[in-house]
C-alpha cells in the first residue's frame, strides 16, 4: 500500500503547521471570509479563530486581513504572509512525499515505516499559548536564570529557567526562542492600571474575543503585533469582572509558568 506524506510541523508546540490548518486558510481566500472558511473545513468559527490565531503567534504576522461591516459587508484574505506560508507548506508537503518514495523501498521487511521515522523528530506540547520571539535580556545567578523575550515591539514575556537549561539551551541575547504558556496559568484583570500583583509578567493588550461556557470561559487577549494570549478562567469570574470584548485589560501569570523552547 502507496505512503502518502502529510505533514505536521510540531516542533513548536500547538501552533504548528498541519494540513488541516493550511487547507483553512486555502479556503479562507476562497470564500471570502473566516465564517465559510470554517464552514468549508467543517470547524466552528471558534476552531478556525484558534488555528488563526496559533499561525499569527508562530510565525509572528498575521495570516489574514479581516474587514467588518461596511456597505461590502465583512471578510477575510490572506496577508502576503498567509499566502507564503501556504505556498511554503505545499511545496514542503511535495518534498516530502518525494524523500517517502525514495527511502520506502530500503525500509521493505524491515518493520519500519517512513511514519516511524518521521514522527520521533517532532514534539507535541498541550500548552494553548506558543508565541515566537528574540531573546532580549537575561539575568542570571548560579542557580536560576530571568530570561526575557520579545515576542512583539509592544511585549516582552519573562521566564525563569535554570542556569543549566540556559547553557542546554544556548540561550543568549539576540536569539529566536518561543515561549510556551497554558491557559490556565494566565490571570485576566480589566483596566489600564497593571494591578499589584506579584507577577513578572503584566502584559497590556485588548480582549479579541470572549467564549463563555457553563463553567470556565476561555478569553483572548490581543498583545501587539499580531500575537495574542488566551486565558482560561471560570464563567463566574468573567462575570463577575464584567470582561467585554475590546476592553482594555491585562494578562498576568508568573515567569515560573514560562517554559522556553528553540529550534
Amino acid at each position: 500500500m502507496p505512503i502518502n506524506a502529510i505533514i505536521t510541523l510540531k516542533s513548536d508546540g500547538p501552533s504548528s503547521v498541519n494540513g488541516d490548518r493550511i487547507r483553512l486558510l486555502e479556503a479562507v481566500a476562497r470564500e471570502g471570509s473566516i465564517s465559510a472558511g470554517a464552514k468549508e473545513v467543517g470547524i466552528t468559527y471558534k476552531a478556525a479563530w484558534d488555528w488563526i490565531d496559533a499561525l499569527a503567534n508562530l510565525f509572528g504576522q498575521p495570516m489574514l486581513a479581516t474587514r467588518t461591516g461596511g456597505k461590502a459587508g465583512g471578510g477575510a484574505t490572506l496577508t502576503p504572509a498567509g499566502a507564503k506560508v501556504i505556498e511554503a507548506y505545499r511545496r514542503m508537503e511535495a518534498e516530502m512525499a518525494r524523500v517517502v518514495r525514495l527511502i520506502e523501498p530500503d525500509l521493505a521487511g524491515s518493520g519500519i515505516s517512513p511514519l516511524n521515522l518521521f514522527s520521533g523528530y517532532f514534539m507535541r506540547t498541550s500548552a494553548r499559548n506558543v508565541l515566537r520571539g528574540t531573546i532580549v535580556s537575561i539575568d542570571a545567578d548560579t542557580l536560576n536564570a530571568d530570561v526575557g523575550v520579545a515576542v512583539s515591539s509592544e511585549t516582552t514575556i519573562h521566564a525563569t529557567v535554570t542556569a543549566g537549561s540556559l547553557k542546554d539551551l544556548g540561550l543568549v541575547v539576540g536569539r529566536e526562542a518561543i515561549v510556551l504558556i497554558k491557559a490556565p496559568f494566565v490571570m485576566i484583570a480589566p483596566g489600564i492600571e497593571p494591578p499589584a500583583i506579584s507577577v513578572a509578567n503584566r502584559i497590556s493588550g485588548r480582549i479579541a474575543r470572549i467564549e463563555r461556557g457553563a463553567v470556565n470561559a476561555e478569553v483572548v487577549l490581543e498583545v501587539g503585533g499580531g500575537k495574542s494570549l488566551t486565558a482560561s478562567i471560570t464563567a463566574h469570574s468573567a462575570e463577575a469582572l464584567s470582561l467585554q470584548e475590546g476592553a482594555p485589560a491585562f494578562a498576568l501569570f508568573d515567569a515560573s509558568h514560562v517554559i522556553i523552547a528553540i529550534d
